[in-house]
C-alpha cells in the first residue's frame, strides 16, 4: 500500500536528493530572495552538498526539515517547482515555522496552495504539531494572500525588523493553530 501523506493531485513533497544541489545552489545564491530568507552571504556548492547529505538527520535532532515540491501532473514530465522549509521545530511546544519558495516560472499556478495544504496536513497529522507560524513582509502580497487563504491569522508586527536599501521595514507574523476540529 502506498502512503499518500505527502502527495496531492498535482504535486508531491519529497526529501532532498543529491541531484537537488544545483537548484539549491541557484536559490540560496539568488540575492533577489535573500530579503525573505534572512540570508546575507552566498553558500558554496560544498556547503549545500554537505547539507543534502546530512538532511536525513532526524527532525528532532536537526530542528528543521526541507522538502522539495515536485509537479506530478498527469501527462507531464515530473519537475521540481519549489521547496518548503520547516524551521525552529519545537517538539515540546508542538510548533514550528514554515516557509515556501516556488520557482519563478511556476508561480501563480496553484502549486504553493496545494503544497501548503499537504504540508499542513503532514505537520498537524504526522508531526502532531499544534501550531505553524510564518513571517511575511507587508510588500510580499503573494505570500500574504496564500497564507491568509490557508487560514493563517496575523498575530503580531515586528517593527523595523528588516533592513533594506530603503531603511527599515516591518515584518508580520502569522500563525495557524490546530484546534483539533
Amino acid at each position: 500500500m502506498t502512503d499518500n501523506t505527502l502527495t496531492g493531485i498535482n504535486i508531491r513533497l519529497r526529501a532532498l536528493e543529491p541531484g537537488d544541489v544545483d537548484l539549491l545552489y541557484a536559490w540560496e545564491n539568488d540575492t533577489a530572495i535573500w530579503n525573505v530568507s534572512n540570508t546575507i552571504a552566498p553558500f558554496s556548492r560544498f556547503q549545500l552538498e554537505e547539507y543534502v547529505l546530512n538532511a536525513q538527520n532526524d527532525i528532532f535532532a536537526a530542528r528543521q526539515l526541507r522538502l522539495m515540491i515536485d509537479s506530478v501532473e498527469p501527462g507531464e514530465q515530473e519537475k521540481t517547482v519549489g521547496t518548503i522549509d520547516l524551521f525552529d521545530f519545537d517538539p515540546f511546544n508542538c510548533r514550528a515555522g514554515v516557509g515556501i519558495l516556488i520557482r519563478e516560472p511556476f508561480r501563480e499556478k496553484g502549486y504553493a496552495l496545494e503544497a501548503m495544504n499537504i504540508f499542513i496536513r503532514y505537520a498537524f497529522g504526522t508531526l502532531h504539531l499544534h501550531q505553524l507560524y510564518c513571517n511575511i513582509s507587508p510588500g510580499n502580497v503573494s505570500s500574504l494572500n496564500l497564507f491568509k487563504k490557508l487560514g493563517f491569522v496575523r498575530c503580531g508586527v515586528k517593527e523595523e525588523w528588516i533592513r533594506d536599501g530603503n531603511g527599515w521595514q516591518e515584518e508580520w507574523m502569522f500563525q495557524l493553530v490546530d484546534h483539533g476540529e
